[in-house]
């Protein structure tokens, strides 16, 4: 039996667009991933908080504001904070170059900019869970 991929989307922040996010729930879903939105205005808590309750395999997370350094700094610290660095962290939205090394040194597994195809985001998804669960040993 083949273990479906666990996503949560989420929209962390005051930004109030969500289409993206949306967008990329749908196709994570279309390719058979089980997949939890969380909808806008999630602080870091309630993220990390659904993440643990769900038994998320991966955070993706849209950030349109501008506070993506924050976000992505503060759901991972509160990862680790529960011991759950193995969930795997991604995102998308509008995210300068400059910033996409910073976050990967932070540990964001990856990052998905404006114009990215959604299948890229699917298959990243679909090598990186399988990963995941061999290091966990199941």
């Amino acid at each position: 039996m083949d273990r479906r991929i666990r996503v949560l989307v989420a929209k962390p922040g005051l930004d109030g667009h969500d289409r993206g996010a949306k967008v990329v729930a749908r196709a994570l879903r279309d390719s058979g991933m089980e997949v939890i939105y969380t909808g806008l205005r999630q602080t870091p808590e309630m993220i990390v908080s659904a993440a643990l309750q769900e038994d998320v395999d991966a955070i993706g997370l849209s950030i349109l504001s501008g506070a993506h350094m924050h976000y992505f700094r503060e759901v991972k610290r509160l990862l680790s904070k529960q011991q759950a660095e193995d969930i795997l962290l991604f995102g998308g939205g509008i995210i300068p170059d400059e910033d996409v090394p910073k976050l990967k040194d932070l540990g964001v597994s990856a990052v998905f900019g404006p114009g990215t195809s959604t299948q890229d985001i699917v298959t990243f998804l679909q090598q990186a869970a399988p990963r995941r669960w061999a290091a966990q040993g199941g």
